[in-house]
């Protein structure tokens, strides 16, 4: 005689073409602060405490990325500027921003963009699709994006 199982019916796995896909485009802001190269970072530091941001993409006039600064460059250059007695309005974005910049693809799922975070130690990343400019993903985007998904199974969206 063969043995019974007592588990009843199984409800089937969701299909990958029915898992929910959490896309960093999904996540992502599109509303930025973004700065010119030729503003002074007297400019910058007013923005970042006006907008309570620590830091934004640096784009041309085509709105194309050409780097990013934040509050860490921002002290850098106040404190030099107190070194060598040169008041803060006579530096600019483009001699203090990072421009070797690392950005994220918008179709990447979240969680690959988790393990991205806490691979570089980047707080955000730029989304660039055709060379322009189209929005940033955060830390906090991520965490957003992991409490719609309260109640779910995590390996039902992440397979694929």
């Amino acid at each position: 005689m063969g043995i019974k199982s007592f588990q009843g019916a199984r409800k089937q796995q969701q299909t990958t073409a029915q898992a929910t896909a959490l896309k960093v485009r999904d996540y992502m802001s599109t509303n930025l602060i973004t700065f010119r190269p030729e503003q002074t970072v007297q400019e910058v530091v007013e923005s970042l405490i006006k907008y309570k941001i620590s830091g934004g993409p640096v784009v041309n006039d085509r709105q194309e990325l050409i780097g990013i600064i934040s509050e860490g460059d921002c002290l850098k250059q106040l404190s030099e500027s107190r070194y060598y007695n040169m008041p803060l309005e006579h530096d600019n974005v483009e001699k203090r921003m990072a421009k070797d910049v690392e950005t994220i693809d918008g179709n990447m799922d979240v969680f690959d963009a988790a393990n991205k975070f806490l691979n570089s130690k980047r707080r955000r990343f730029p989304i660039v699709e055709n060379g322009k400019l189209v929005g940033q993903i955060s830390q906090k985007d991520i965490l957003k994006a992991a409490l719609e998904l309260k109640g779910e199974n995590w390996n039902s969206t992440t397979k694929g």
